[in-house]
């Protein structure tokens, strides 16, 4: 292909050479029109899927572990090495089947090198592993809802069942998340605090070589389970990570053709790769091409609602019709054009977004209805005649540009909107401590479930002690939540959750700002590689044609 370069860089090949000379049955076979390359521009700290919190490490530990479940690219649970499963007719159990020519990877930590099979036992102990507070596991969370004494039960080595201390229907979704992948016990004991960077699972990919902050590679499992159309999985030789921290530079490599996709925009190079209304730049069509979809990820404010902790004396946002006001009363579909490039949605549809498995597009909540919001402001007590007190917003610099336009907008309605930057780091502690009277934040969908949306809700769910940043409380919303927690029946509850989002919606807590989308530049010789709404990247049956 013009103007793609055949080896990434110089860098690859030397370490192509380290790999070789290391271990010749392993690596001989490697074909470097076969490497898959891209950048992270944050670093990993740890190849362990117990620490799988944040995108670059799930990324990366998603080719080298499998769980039980994976998910399709529409969201859909499917088997993996649990080739089926039954859930009890309470939902108090589930039992699953597992597959019987899985293998962990070859390595040093097992007899004479040879990766043995996976059974029962070892999802037993991966399991417990993470539920271990010495661990401090981030993905601890995960067995919330399984019982609190011997959850885990291996009768056999094919057979395993997790008992619950209360149905959670979402539950299979959860364990597709690499917190839940499985690991041998072999390597733990081998490696201890160091397998962290001597991973090895059952996935598509082994690891093979990793300078911290430089590179990472992963090699082709050549004992992988999987099969498509015939062919045994993986298609690709190896996975080629660099992590270049300057975004700018990563674009010029992808452009040179050293790099094979780059996924999100930057704003360094956001006008060069996409049109005004969120197309691929013209003059790059014939070297490659722009995948797009929904994501889930809400962006929104939050208001805390609390007036018991940390509201202050007279602030208008504790009048549900200034709230209410306040989500009509700026243009989100011009906030996506002029300052998103048309990428994303705008949020007039709930805290639920789309791509999620039943979103529903018939209800619009809020959108641009500025008359709407200043009889909503006069209803409230704030006519033209009496000022609304200042209320301050709390953002994080990256979304000072979506801040300034909300501020201008509200402002024409006598809203006045003051805006407070803060470090990351310091509005997610706030946050998480429930001190942020209004505050920008996002939700990220950890499982494809409504239910991770509507928790932010749940009054027990209040934070500190959970994701209820709002400290939104609401009896009926409360009720029809633990009522949908144990409806076998996925349509009736998805009725529920559709009511749930109406009474939240109708009280306010939150204005959806909008919903995110996934885009991923990829170079047309790069085939297989397609996008999902949890912006996983699966790398198993990805090929290059040469």
């Amino acid at each position: 292909m013009s103007g793609k370069s055949a080896v990434g860089s110089g860098q690859w090949a030397m370490v192509l050479l380290f790999l070789i000379s290391s271990c010749t049955s392993r690596f001989d076979r490697i074909d470097e029109s076969r490497v898959f390359r891209y950048n992270e521009a944050a670093n990993i700290s740890s190849l362990d899927p117990a620490f799988a919190r944040d995108q670059a490490t799930i990324w990366a530990t998603h080719q080298l572990f499998d769980g039980l479940v994976q998910l399709s690219d529409r969201l859909e649970v499917l088997a993996c090495i649990a080739r089926s499963w039954e859930v009890s007719e309470n939902g108090m159990e589930y039992t699953f089947h597992l597959r019987q020519d899985v293998t962990f990877h070859d390595d040093p930590c097992f007899q004479e090198g040879k990766g043995r099979r996976v059974i029962a036992s070892d999802f037993v102990y991966s399991f417990n592993r993470i539920r271990d507070p010495d661990l401090a596991s981030a993905g601890a969370w995960v067995f919330n809802y399984t019982a609190r004494e011997e959850p885990f039960h291996a009768p056999n080595d094919s057979t395993l069942v997790i008992r619950m201390a209360r149905p959670f229907p979402p539950f299979p979704g959860i364990l597709s998340m690499p917190y839940c992948s499985v690991i041998p016990w072999e390597a733990i004991k081998y490696y201890g605090d160091d397998f962290r960077g001597h991973p090895v699972g059952t996935g598509p990919f082994r690891f093979g070589y990793w300078k911290e902050g430089v590179k990472l590679v992963l090699t082709r499992n050549q004992a992988y389970f999987e099969w498509v159309g015939g062919n045994q999985l993986p298609f690709l030789d190896a996975v080629s990570i660099t992590f270049l921290a300057d975004k700018q530079a990563a674009f010029l490599q992808f452009v040179q053709g050293k790099l094979d996709f780059i996924s999100g925009i930057d704003p360094s190079y956001k006008d060069e790769l996409l049109t005004r209304d969120g197309r691929l730049n013209p003059k790059y069509a014939e070297k490659f091409r722009l995948i797009t979809q929904p994501y889930l990820n809400t962006e929104y404010l939050g208001i805390l609602i609390d007036t018991g902790l940390a509201a202050v004396d007279g602030n208008p946002l504790q009048k549900r019709l200034v709230r209410m006001a306040i989500n009509q009363a700026f243009d989100r579909q011009k906030m996506i054009l002029y300052l998103r490039n048309n990428i994303g949605t705008p949020g007039i549809y709930g805290m639920i977004p789309p791509g999620m498995p039943g979103f529903d597009t018939s209800i619009v909540y809020y959108d641009y209805r500025p008359e709407l919001a200043r009889e909503l402001l006069e209803e409230a007590g704030y006519s033209s005649t009496e000022e609304m007190p200042a209320v301050t917003l709390v953002s994080t610099p990256d979304y000072l540009d979506i801040c300034k336009y909300i501020q201008h907008q509200v402002t024409e309605l006598g809203i006045r909107l003051e805006i407070e930057v803060s470090p990351p780091a310091a509005v997610r502690e706030m946050k998480a401590m429930a001190k942020l009277p209004f505050f920008r934040a996002s939700w990220i969908a950890d499982y494809p479930d409504p239910e991770n949306y509507l928790a932010l809700f749940y009054s027990r769910n209040f934070a500190p002690r959970g994701p209820n940043y709002t400290h939104y409380s609401n009896p009926e919303f409360d009720h029809l939540f633990e009522e949908a927690m144990v409806m076998p029946d996925d349509s009736l509850r998805l009725e529920a959750y559709h009511r749930m989002e109406q009474i939240m919606m109708a009280d306010a807590p939150v204005v959806v700002l909008y919903y995110d989308q996934v885009l991923r530049f990829v170079w047309n010789d790069v085939q297989g590689l397609e996008g999902n709404p949890m912006n996983l990247l699966t790398l198993k049956q990805v090929y290059k044609e040469n």
